[in-house]
This record gives structure tokens, C-alpha cells and sequence, in this order.
């Protein structure tokens, strides 16, 4: 349960979970943020104004999955590391997976990291794809991860230092 471990429930990830139809359109955000608090920056970052947070600033976001075009702008940009890309369409066996990372030291393309579970649980070694630095005031970075669709809407972190070649 959220508030006793942080872990949403299976309920609480279908509710923010784009359609099957949408999911099968290309890359999307979804926002993983389930607490009411006074916090606005995924909106503010969504230059298509895709991510609305409404009626009051203390509102959890909701992606409008319609307008979304899975840029990334918003993952960086969340304080709460909520928020992540799925792009169901990026190979026949994988799907590619930003997700924001605040460590040091960041993996880099070409190697492996280990993917984890909401809950910590290691689910494998997947390539870098991608490495996006969040610029000088945000250090943020934005990683890309090809994982197997099966499990794309269940990788959402990455292991500190759980980095090794990918040859």
C-alpha cells in the first residue's frame, strides 16, 4: 500500500496507465504520481501542454494521452522522479523505457544496468540506449532503457552502480 511502503497498488497503476491503443501508438509519459501535493514542474516542463494539473496545484498530474508525444521533457523536470516514458513501438521484442536518475555515477550508452521493480526487486541487465543529462541546474538525467515488453510497465528504476559492459 502506498502510504505504509510507497509501493502503488496494481489499482492505483491502472488508473494512470495510457490505453492499449495508445500504448501501441508510440512513445507516451505517464505519471506515477499518486500524492496531492503542491507541486506543478511535469506541467510547466510539457511544452505541447499535455500534463495538466488541475483544479489546484495540490492535484496529481494527469497526461492527456492524446496530445502526449513521449518527448521526455516532464521526466527530468519532477522532483518526485514520478514520472517515466513508455514507447511500446521501439523494437519487435522491447519496448524503450526513460526513466529519470539522480546518481553517481550515470550508466552510459552501450552499457547494461540493472533494472528494478517499483519495489527494488532486480528483473535484469538491459541496454543503454540513451543517457540525457538534465543541464547544469537540474541534475536529473533522463536514461533509456530497452527492456522486453513484458516488462516495460514494470522496470521503473535503475540499481546505483549496477552498470557493467554491454559487449
Amino acid at each position: 500500500m502506498l502510504i505504509q511502503d510507497g509501493i502503488p497498488t496494481r489499482e492505483d497503476i491502472q488508473s494512470v496507465t495510457p490505453p492499449a491503443h495508445r500504448l501501441a501508438q508510440g512513445a507516451v509519459a505517464i505519471a506515477g504520481c499518486f500524492q496531492k501535493i503542491p507541486c506543478n514542474p511535469c506541467a510547466k516542463a510539457c511544452v505541447k501542454k499535455a500534463i495538466r494539473v488541475e483544479p489546484d496545484i495540490n492535484a496529481t498530474p494527469k497526461v492527456d494521452f492524446d496530445i502526449c508525444n513521449g518527448c521526455g521533457a516532464c521526466v527530468a523536470r519532477c522532483p518526485g522522479l514520478a514520472i517515466f516514458v513508455v514507447d511500446m513501438t521501439y523494437s519487435g521484442g522491447e519496448a524503450l523505457v526513460k526513466l529519470p536518475f539522480e546518481f553517481l555515477p550515470v550508466p552510459q550508452e552501450g552499457q547494461l544496468a540493472c533494472g528494478l521493480s517499483r519495489s527494488g526487486e532486480e528483473l535484469g541487465w538491459f541496454p543503454v540506449v540513451k543517457a540525457v543529462s538534465g543541464g547544469k541546474r537540474n541534475m536529473t538525467c533522463t536514461i533509456s532503457l530497452a527492456v522486453p515488453k513484458e516488462l516495460a510497465m514494470e522496470v521503473r528504476n535503475i540499481k546505483v552502480g549496477g552498470y557493467r559492459d554491454g559487449r
